[in-house]
């Protein structure tokens, strides 16, 4: 690998870390146990729910709460098109619709107005993704959604932590489900977690993460657990392990640090391109704090001679790696033929994402590697302006 190329991302992983996972081996647990139980208590203690129920992923988390929730066949859920399509695809496993609608203009989260225009009978439910970390308009979500006897599942996947009129994400909606992946906030490689204050969608998240048994089998190969276990449900394999938990439990007790990282970078990109007409900056409303899982900028491409891929071209042959997030869900293959979804009904999204890419933005990251992107970027922009 080049040494002097800057990865888009890199996960956060220290010597305590480390020392943790080699306990974890030594100790011959390695599967979901007494690790496990002690990250969901401490991140309980953290969000500042009632219940938190780890899993193997966001989208084990988002499938638990659905069924939870009761979503069945020809239900219809209510998500945005700018998300990844895991928040559409766990409606499908249930035979239900994803009733994909745009976004707002500035913060590309799913819009009030299209969700009162998507409104029909059959809804059941919906889930708001907060964008790059970002928070959509709660208050007006839920008190929709309790207006029409709507749950509500909150996409908090970028949102560790993030706060919403300043009340921390994790603690508004009926659940909130985060992840735990590769390039989030906290990683664990894989994982996720349910939080809910409903001390019976927890219980049924519980007991449906591990084949339906009840929720303290994974005590029966423990000294004082018992062999004997029944299955009172036909649940699924989406429990966490105690080797996830290795490097979630160290990771726990620095993620404000690695927030006020994140903030930090943000600021000095904000900062340095201000001033620049060939982008338009990421909108942050005034009475919420994003996690600043995403740095997204948008290219005013009428004022470049070039296109997005060219600009991603060479910030790559200058050793910068960036992303883009996201490909609208409704130009996927699958949606669009599926649902019959056309650009032409998600003006917003469909205008927006060509110009879209994502800045490096990570704890780890130095402030030469900062300067780098920043004279990278601005070199390039201004080579190609009009």
């Amino acid at each position: 690998m080049n040494k002097d190329y800057l990865l888009f991302h890199r996960p956060f992983i220290t010597e305590e870390e480390i020392n943790e996972m080699v306990d974890t081996l030594r100790s011959g647990w390695l599967s979901m146990g007494p690790k496990t139980i002690r990250f969901e208590e401490e991140f309980n203690k953290y969000i500042g729910s009632k219940r938190s129920i780890a899993v193997s992923s966001w989208t084990a988390a988002g499938h638990l709460t659905l069924e939870a929730f009761g979503i069945q066949r020809d239900d219809e859920v209510i998500v945005p098109t700018m998300t990844f399509p895991a928040t559409a695809e766990i409606v499908c496993y249930f035979g239900a619709k994803p009733v994909i609608v745009d976004v707002e203009e500035d913060t590309l989260n799913i819009s009030l107005k299209e969700i009162e225009k998507a409104l029909t009978p059959k809804t059941k439910a919906i889930i708001p993704v907060h964008y790059g970390g970002q928070p959509c308009d709660m208050d007006e979500i839920m008190e929709f959604a309790k207006q029409h006897n709507l749950k509500v599942l909150e996409d908090a996947a970028h949102s560790l932590p993030a706060f919403y009129k300043g009340r921390k994400i994790g603690t508004i909606a009926d659940v909130t489900c985060f992840s735990f992946y590769a390039t989030k906030t906290l990683s664990t490689g894989e994982g996720g977690m349910i939080c809910t204050n409903d001390e019976e969608i927890a219980e049924r998240c519980a007991i449906m993460r591990l084949h339906g048994i009840n929720r303290d089998a994974w005590k029966r190969y423990s000294e004082s657990g018992s062999w004997y276990y029944e299955v009172v449900a036909p649940g699924f394999k989406y429990n966490f392990t105690d080797l996830q938990a290795s490097l979630g439990l160290p990771q726990l007790k620095k993620v404000d640090d690695m927030w006020n990282s994140r903030k930090y970078i943000a600021s000095r990109y904000t900062e340095a391109f201000k001033d620049l007409d060939m982008i338009t900056l990421h909108t942050i409303k005034s009475d919420r704090e994003s996690s600043w899982h995403l740095y997204p900028v948008r290219l005013n491409l009428d004022m470049l001679k070039v296109g997005r891929a060219q600009i991603i071209e060479e910030l790559k042959q200058n050793n910068v790696g960036v992303g883009v997030h996201f490909m609208p869900v409704h130009q996927h293959l699958f949606y669009s033929e599926t649902f019959n979804l056309d650009d032409k009904n998600y003006p917003v999204a469909s205008s927006v994402f060509p110009r879209l890419l994502s800045l490096p933005i990570y704890p780890g990251m130095t402030d030469k590697n900062i300067e780098k992107v920043i004279n990278v970027f601005t070199d390039i922009l201004k080579k190609y302006r009009k």
